[in-house]
């Protein structure tokens, strides 16, 4: 096992891994740029190391930097998290070159999946459903409209570099597919530095279902069920929940198998997700694969009793995993409480925390690393918490989530608190009849 795991992130998911490490009796280092000196994650680490000013790319993406600080501290291990560097495959490639196990998927894996048109060509090799479309990139405007022909519209164009919505753009008919295809280029360029296109049959009326899969360094692969991730502002996440409520058994177990399948075909080590959609006959497709923890692995954990985070440490040092599967036996949902205004267009919010009372009781998880007198600084992700709760039944879960909702005090700032209570009320939501989409049409005006 690891004597010391250096923990290459920040906020609440740094703290999360310091916990874990604690509790198996490992050290760890804490880094941290100049904006996150007073950070719980720097406070509870048995050392910190500064690696730079607030700008990312000086400090948590400055990955010579980060290798410094686990080479002076001798830390033998790194974990990266959620963001930052957890997908990027040049720092995997660069720990194992200097012989410090990264914690997560290798260099290898993360390419075949990172690119989304590979990943799709891999994932119907495996047998996992995909969605149809373009075999690789776009060439032009022409092969796209063939090919949008032959699949029926409407379709969708996609950035084979893309994340959180960019590069993405629905077509209707012939004469849309001209703009989105110049507009997509531009945006995914400025983006991400690639402007390649691949074309898809839109999905109507989906919902984003993930599976939580766990390989190891002997190509045993298990899944831990589903959570459904629908509740989504343009392409981010806000509210997660599993069971999904529109998941069978039956449904469960084929999807459970497809993303066994999908991880298993590239020999998949550590913990990760393969993302679906589902449309509204129970179809499923293959939308992407997440090569590291989520940000949601808490409310698996809730239902399956199992420490996600530990699996990666011990997955990571070689031990085997038991290879079963594991199902839901309690309900949870998770709320992401982030640093902004939902009435203002979910406006970012930094500044200082002056009063905070965190909700408990049985069944409430905070995972958070603010404080009363936390500056919360602008140059980072807005999320400042996730309340999770867990229940016998969805219903007992939303009333329970209403309640610790109303008792989550957060002053100085504003939050999406009151968005969270709002949603709870609502029936769409109660309902669990739901896409995607839905907060498309949201009344945010009397929050």
């Amino acid at each position: 096992m690891f004597k010391k795991i250096l923990i290459a992130n920040r906020g609440e998911i740094a703290l999360r891994i310091i916990r874990t490490c604690r509790e198996m009796g490992i050290k760890t280092v804490a880094v941290y740029s100049t904006a996150d000196r007073d950070s719980l994650h720097v406070r509870f680490a048995d050392e910190a190391v500064c690696i730079g000013p607030p700008v990312s790319r000086q400090s948590y993406l400055n990955i010579p930097n980060i290798i410094s600080a686990a080479e002076i501290t001798n830390a033998d291990a790194i974990h990266p998290g959620y963001g930052f560097l957890s997908e990027n495959a040049e720092f995997s490639r660069i720990c194992a070159e200097y012989g410090i196990k990264f914690i997560g998927a290798t260099a290898e894996q993360i390419n075949l999946m990172g690119d989304k048109a590979t990943a799709k060509a891999t994932m119907r090799a495996a047998g996992v459903p995909v969605i149809p479309g373009s075999d690789g990139l776009l060439e032009s405007v022409e092969e796209g409209k063939k090919q949008a022909a032959e699949m029926g519209y409407p379709v969708i164009i996609k950035a084979t570099a893309g994340g959180g919505g960019k590069g993405m753009r629905i077509i209707k008919n012939d004469d849309e597919f001209q703009k989105a295809w110049d507009d997509a280029k531009m945006e995914s360029a400025a983006a991400f530095g690639n402007d390649g296109l691949y074309l898809e049959k839109f999905v109507e009326e989906p919902r984003h279902i993930e599976i939580q899969v766990v390989g190891d360094q002997y190509g045993k692969v298990c899944h831990l069920s589903e959570r459904d991730c629908s509740i989504q502002r343009r392409h981010q996440k806000l509210v997660e929940e599993t069971p999904s409520p529109i998941v069978s058994q039956e449904l469960r177990e084929k999807m459970g198998e497809a993303a066994i399948k999908g991880a298993s075909a590239i020999g998949y080590e550590g913990a990760g997700t393969i993302e679906f959609l589902v449309d509204k006959h129970g179809k499923f497709y293959f939308m992407e694969m997440n090569t590291r923890i989520q940000v949601e692995h808490p409310i698996t954990e809730e239902v399956t009793d199992f420490d996600l985070i530990k699996e990666q440490i011990k997955v990571a040092a070689g031990v085997p995993i038991s290879g079963k599967n594991y199902f839901p036996k309690l309900y949870a949902m998770e709320c992401r409480i982030n640093a902004e205004d939902p009435s203002n267009g979910f406006r970012p919010s930094p500044g200082k925390i002056t009063n905070l009372h965190l909700p408990g009781g049985h069944g409430v998880r905070i995972d958070s690393h603010v404080y009363a007198g936390y500056t919360i600084p602008p140059n980072y992700d807005s999320m400042i918490a996730k309340l999770i709760v867990n229940g016998q039944s969805r219903e007992e879960v939303i009333t329970r989530m209403k309640r610790a909702l109303q008792e989550f005090v957060i002053e100085g700032i504003k939050t999406t608190i009151p968005f969270h209570i709002k949603l709870m009320d609502d029936e769409g939501f109660k309902s669990g009849n739901f896409t995607t989409k839905y907060l498309e049409s949201f009344d945010f005006s009397d929050l």
